[in-house]
């Protein structure tokens, strides 16, 4: 893209403000250097990684470069063979590395949701942390040589010190020996060897070698004889230990030059974390949004003229955009950015922006643009929301451009610039143009103005932003296809500018009312107003009027949203009351069941009570619990989904009459039957006529007194089942009954429950979850005993006909056990082994009682 328009634009101040947030010197290089980029996959991957840095922020993750220097001269020093690494070059490689992996091992641990960041840093290895360690533990943060960075090191370092207090001491006792000839009792250092201070009158006193004077000339600086040979053998010493040292740092300049590759990778992905870093600090600083670039379709469209139009599809949206620089100026000053709002699509690609001069104008342009560059940069924008084609060309001719050194007037400037961006143009572009057509006759500059915008919009197929006072202009945006007009807000009360967008009304320039304000005498506007033709005061008396119905047009707007908010929270609220509602009536229903369900338990403990066998008790006492915990479940399953069901259809469920009403979908209500029968007692029957008694019977057991119904004859005996429980009695001994009064039998707690109001509890079929075979081979006959009841108890429920049960060959026990448990249970019509096919001996095929 060409950079005609940065300078105009202020890109570059606007990337010295996202420099801020930089923290190394490649960062702010990286970012010194930012332009439009030209590919639109870098592009996107672009701002990825900077929605990754911000998601990351978010959740506390953020990398640190400090006190990091540019590596560029150290690493072309490591390109160099046979080059050494002073201390402080390799301690700030040693800190670039440091950094980077401490920067990977964030990103590492949510490389999932991060994977562009994840790529800048995946390949660095992690051999770069013992390389760390192993500078860590030789070079000392001041930069020295640590003692144990060899053990020939430590050694010659070792002796150093043994020999320096030698030395010492034997100078300390020279001194003493000297009296009256020593200046000052002080060891001090001449030319890197130990010296004693001696009065220059007694020098002859003390035999040795002068290495200098005082300033003065009193003192004479002298190495005694006694030491010379030990500050010679020190200063081999010394010797050696530069020779180690420059042995150990290149030894690890080897280290870091094998590791080359992985600095260089290193200082890269530093480099780009800040960067990318840099502009996550400025999107959380001025509420930015990430842009969405999309690539516009440009074709050449038939236009029926001469010339030769291209059409663009493509959208530019900017919602509550700021300019951030403005923004950035008056946050300094304490004053609030004004938002603008506008897009322009296919349809309609071109906008004329009109109104009172220092409205805001040219600000809209200059905000559309910079947004522009910056969305193509990969930058955040300031704005709520930011729809940017992928733009070929952004142009602008916005300022004032004469000059006297190149002898150009204002409107020689502006043909110029205007000239020189109809040969830039390149579709899909964004052509910004500023009072185009100005300085010069109004009449041939509106039309200029006008030929100009069309030829950027047809023949370049570019989306046109142009401002202007011109009527011709305005006339023009009114009447053509694909063009808008817009204007800037003047309060005529205030006579102040309130620099707010309207898009679809075209605006007065308010030129006399602005100069009244800036302090010219009435009288000259009065005069000027008499000067105004009657029809421009007509054309603004209409742009006025057109004006006002359009801020009536939003206030109406605005009132109707603030209805249709109240409305929303009024259903809100009726929401919240039905949801009440709800609640108290399950809990109604709650309580009744638990009711129910506590007479049914109690009912059950007295009917068992009267049970003397004390294995029929126990499993009379356990099909109560079974059953109770079972309708408990079915209860609350089908609560919900009625609860759902009444929802969907509030109107039938509430007007229906009826409580709550057990059903099973096309199944007879064996659970409702059940209870009624064990809340009628005994005493709610009466004998009837005498005469034989038959199967389906009911009769009364004169010996217990229970109630119940004949299912077969034989001989002079009945089989009578009592509830869950069979009886074979002797028909002398049966009683035929019936209930005394039908209507009581609707009476009970069930009943009552079934004609309240409440909820229609819907019980899945059981079929639905039945098993028509169960597998007992491995279980202990007790385990086996209590399965095989359990799963007829199921099976019975479901409705099943018939079910198998596998128990194997073995001893034959788990067979003979449940043999004995089929005979007598309520359940089972008939069973015997099953066929070879299905099991033989080994499976047992069992028919229900339906």
């Amino acid at each position: 893209m060409h950079d005609q328009a940065f300078t105009i634009l202020e890109y570059q101040e606007l990337l010295a403000l996202v420099k801020r947030g930089t923290q190394t010197p490649m960062g702010r290089v990286r970012l010194e250097t930012l332009a439009p980029l030209d590919d639109i996959a870098i592009l996107r991957k672009a701002l990825e990684a900077l929605a990754e840095c911000i998601e990351l922020r978010k959740r506390g993750v953020v990398w640190s470069f400090s006190e990091l220097e540019d590596p560029a001269e150290r690493i072309g020093l490591l390109r160099i063979e046979g080059v050494g690494l002073e201390p402080s070059a390799i301690l700030a490689l040693s800190v670039l590395c440091e950094q980077t992996m401490s920067a990977r091992a964030s990103i590492l641990a949510e490389r999932n949701a991060s994977p562009v960041l994840w790529s800048l840093v995946e390949k660095i290895p992690t051999e770069l942390n013992r390389l760390n360690a192993r500078i860590a533990n030789k070079i000392l943060p001041s930069g020295e040589i640590d003692d144990r960075a060899s053990p020939e090191l430590g050694r010659i370092r070792h002796e150093i010190t043994v020999l320096r207090s030698r030395i010492a001491r034997t100078l300390e006792n020279v001194m003493r020996r000297s009296g009256e000839a020593i200046q000052d009792e002080l060891v001090t250092l001449r030319n890197d060897r130990f010296v004693i201070p001696v009065k220059s009158d007694h020098r002859a006193r003390v035999a040795g070698v002068a290495h200098g004077y005082s300033s003065s000339g009193a003192t004479a600086f002298v190495e005694p004889l006694e030491t010379i040979d030990a500050n010679n053998e020190l200063q081999a010493l010394h010797e050696e230990e530069a020779r180690e040292i420059a042995k150990i740092l290149f030894a690890l300049t080897e280290e870091l030059r094998a590791q080359l590759p992985a600095i260089e990778a290193a200082a890269a992905a530093i480099t780009e974390l800040d960067f990318i870093n840099a502009k996550a600090i400025f999107h959380k600083k001025f509420a930015c949004v990430i842009p969405q670039v999309e690539v516009a379709q440009t074709s050449v469209c038939d236009s029926g003229q001469t010339q030769t139009q291209v059409c663009a599809t493509s959208i530019l949206e900017f919602v509550e955009a700021r300019h951030p620089l403005l923004e950035e100026n008056l946050r300094a000053a304490g004053s609030p950015v004004v938002p603008v709002t506008f897009s322009l699509d296919g349809d309609n690609n071109t906008i004329v922006i009109s109104g009172a001069n220092a409205g805001g104008k040219t600000v809209v342009l200059k905000t559309a643009g910079l947004l522009s560059l910056m969305a193509l940069s990969g930058l955040p924008v300031p704005a709520r929301v930011a729809r940017v084609p992928f733009y070929a060309s952004v142009l602008a001719d916005i300022g004032d451009h004469q000059s006297l050194a190149a002898n150009l007037s204002t409107f020689t400037s502006h043909v110029a610039n205007i000239s020189h961006m109809i040969e830039l143009c390149k579709a899909p572009a964004l052509v910004l143009l500023d009072e185009v057509g100005t300085g010069t006759d109004p009449e041939e500059g509106s039309a200029l103005g006008v030929a100009v915008v069309d030829h950027f919009r047809k023949a370049c197929g570019a989306q046109v932003m142009a401002t202007t006072h011109y009527s011709g202009l305005k006339m023009y945006a009114g009447n053509g296809a694909g063009v808008l007009n817009a204007s800037v807000e003047f309060d005529e009360k205030t006579l102040q500018p309130t620099y707010r967008l309207i898009v679809g009304v075209a605006g007065s320039s308010s030129g006399l009312e602005i100069a009244r304000r800036f302090g010219i005498p009435n009288k000259v506007i009065d005069l000027a107003l008499v000067s105004v033709k009657d029809s421009t005061r007509q054309a603004v008396e209409y742009l006025r009027r057109i004006k006002r119905e359009a801020e009536d047009a939003e206030s109406l707007r605005a009132a109707l949203e603030e209805e249709r908010a109240a409305v929303a929270e009024k259903f809100a609220m009726l929401d919240k009351k039905a949801e009440r509602h709800e609640r108290e009536r399950q809990e109604v229903f709650q309580k009744a069941l638990d009711t129910i369900v506590r007479e049914f338990e109690k009912r059950s403990r007295e009917f068992v009570a009267t049970i003397q066998d004390r294995s029929e008790r126990l499993k009379v006492d356990r099909e109560a619990q079974r059953r109770v915990s079972e309708l408990k479940r079915e209860a609350q399953r089908a609560t919900s989904a009625g609860c759902k069901r009444e929802a969907a259809s509030a109107a039938p469920a509430s007007t229906s009459g009826r409580g709550v009403r057990v059903m099973r979908d096309g199944l007879v209500v064996k659970k409702e039957k059940e209870f009624e029968e064990n809340r009628i007692t005994e005493d709610e029957y009466k004998p009837t006529a005498r005469g034989e008694i038959a199967v389906g019977d009911r009769v009364k057991l004169r010996s217990f007194g229970s109630i119940g119904i004949v299912d077969s004859l034989k001989g002079d005996e009945a089989e009578v089942r009592v509830k869950s429980l069979r009886f074979r009695e002797k028909l002398e001994n049966l009683e035929r009954v019936e209930l005394s009064s039908p209507a009581k039998s609707k009476t009970g707690k069930f009943a009552s429950l079934r004609e309240s109001p409440g909820t229609e509890l819907h019980l899945k079929a059981a079929q639905e979850n039945g098993r028509s075979e169960l597998n007992v081979i491995g279980r202990t006959t007790d385990e086996a005993v209590d399965a095989v009841d359990k799963f007829l108890d199921e099976a019975s429920l479901a409705s099943l006909s018939q079910v198998r049960i596998i128990h194997g060959h073995g001893t034959g026990a788990l067979r003979r056990v449940i043999t004995e448990l089929l005979k007598d249970h309520p359940h089972v019509a008939r069973f015997t082994a099953a066929p070879q096919e299905q099991g033989g001996s080994g499976a047992t095929l069992v028919e229900l009682k339906q």
